[in-house]
């Protein structure tokens, strides 16, 4: 009983952390993860590359989807995670491990995850729509205490690809689309965790955060993410410096969840200016491109 999945980070476009509404974009780096189950009754797990990494969450992204969708014999195994994206970052990690090894669990157990499950009466009827194996995740991150909102915003983007924009406080999906950017993505050196974020410094920029929600159901992300990133750069305590370079070159700028991470949206030619400027800084700058397939099975 073997599985094996992937799903794509992803960056912010409004953080929910201010109104539980929230907004992020996939982009093209991934995590991997391969989950054996073997009856055993005990689930164990494993981030390659650093053997004192937390796994609470992986772990329970397993055991949620034994009890939901495996048969009473199918308790406990192994999962691993293999991760391009830097942990801690603001890049969705923990969204894009958890999605992964959910989408593992379920490859393991057999289970088809559907887009649009369509049922008949002929259908089999463990089908899982990928948008309730995304809540699975969810349910996980916030037993595990790794997530303050939940990362509706995050896992649905990281699962469903695209830009999506969310309800976190029911879990709900307000809007999906398909996006076709170039990103530029800076990560400093230091890393900051969702968990430890002032929660009520970030709710004092709520008033911002309506307007930010109201331009991305709008469709304007790239106008949403800057006034996002410079609200929530006060809130958190990081320098808006890397957004006033990025504009007016980039379409967009942010901060990407809780930092320390920035991303920028726009023309590869444009971000490629912008690149020469924050590769200036210390950290890791890169390019890559927004990803609309979402996680999969591999």
């Amino acid at each position: 009983m073997h599985g094996r999945a992937a799903a794509p980070a992803a960056g912010t476009v409004l953080n929910a952390l201010a109104t539980g509404f929230g907004s992020a974009f996939a982009i093209d780096a991934y995590t991997t993860a391969t989950v054996e189950l073997d009856g055993s009754g005990t689930t164990t797990g494993e981030v390659a590359g650093d053997p004192d990494a937390d796994t609470r969450l992986i772990e329970r992204c397993v055991d949620l989807v034994l009890e939901s969708y495996g048969p009473d014999e199918a308790t406990g195994g192994h999962v691993r995670t293999e991760s391009e994206v830097p942990m801690a970052a603001g890049l969705k990690s923990s969204s894009a491990a958890a999605n992964a090894a959910t989408l593992a669990a379920l490859d393991a157990l057999d289970v088809p995850v559907v887009d649009d499950p369509g049922r008949t009466a002929s259908d089999d009827d463990r089908d899982v729509e990928r948008v309730e194996a995304c809540r699975l995740g969810v349910r996980a991150a916030r037993d595990t205490g790794v997530t303050v909102t939940g990362a509706f915003d995050d896992a649905s983007a990281s699962m469903l690809g695209g830009v999506t924009v969310t309800d976190n406080s029911g879990d709900e999906l307000l809007a999906r689309e398909a996006v076709d950017w170039d990103v530029l993505v800076w990560t400093p050196d230091e890393r900051a965790f969702t968990a430890d974020a002032d929660v009520a410094r970030c709710e004092r920029v709520a008033p911002v955060a309506d307007l930010v929600r109201d331009a991305a159901l709008d469709g304007d992300y790239a106008r949403a993410m800057t006034v996002n990133g410079f609200a929530f750069c006060a809130a958190l305590g990081f320098p808006a410096e890397p957004i006033v370079e990025a504009l007016p070159e980039a379409t967009g700028a942010s901060l990407s969840g809780t930092g320390p991470s920035f991303t920028a949206v726009g023309s590869r030619e444009a971000l490629e200016r912008v690149r020469d400027d924050w590769s200036q800084r210390d950290g890791h700058t890169w390019l890559t491109t927004t990803h609309n397939e979402g996680a999969r099975t591999t």
